[in-house]
C-alpha cells in the first residue's frame, strides 16, 4: 500500500510544470544566444543608469532588450511571445515597458518582470540568462 501512495505522490510531483515547460513557446524559436555587452562602449552607455534599456538587433528571434532594473540587469528576446514573428511583432521599448504594434490595443509587457500588461496573453517575455563581470555583460541561454 505504501508503494502505491509513493508512486502516486512521485507521479504528481513529476507532472508539475517546471521552468523548461514555461519556456516552451510555439511562436518563438529557441535560438542559441551568446552575446557580450561592454558597458564602457558608447552605444551601451544608457545601461550604466537605472531604469534604462537598450535594443540589440541580430540576436535571438528579433533582437535583444537589455534592461538595468536598478538592482540587476535583465535580458529579454525582443519578439512578442504571443505573436508569430513578423515585421510588427518586434517589441518597441517604452520606458520600462515594451509593446508590439500588430494589434490595437498593442500587446505590452513589463521589462522588469517580463509579464504581460494586457489581459488574456498566454506567454511572458522570453528571458535570457545574464552575468556581469568587469563591466561586461554576457547574455546567453
Amino acid at each position: 500500500m505504501k508503494a502505491i501512495f509513493l508512486f502516486i505522490g512521485l507521479s504528481l510531483l513529476m507532472s508539475c510544470e517546471n521552468d523548461d515547460n514555461l519556456r516552451r513557446n510555439p511562436n518563438l524559436l529557441n535560438i542559441n544566444v551568446n552575446y557580450e555587452v561592454n558597458l564602457n562602449l558608447p552605444q551601451f552607455n544608457n545601461l550604466n543608469f537605472s531604469g534604462n534599456s537598450v535594443y540589440i538587433p541580430g540576436q535571438g528571434n528579433q533582437g535583444l532588450i537589455i534592461v538595468n532594473s536598478g538592482s540587476s540587469y535583465l535580458a529579454w528576446d525582443a519578439a512578442d511571445p504571443n505573436l508569430v514573428p513578423s515585421d510588427c511583432s518586434r517589441l518597441i521599448i517604452d520606458g520600462l515597458n515594451a509593446e508590439s504594434t500588430c494589434d490595437t490595443p498593442p500587446n505590452s509587457y513589463s521589462l522588469i518582470t517580463g509579464q504581460p500588461l494586457v489581459e488574456d496573453l498566454r506567454y511572458p517575455l522570453f528571458a535570457y540568462r545574464i552575468t556581469e563581470s568587469g563591466g561586461v555583460l554576457r547574455i546567453f541561454n
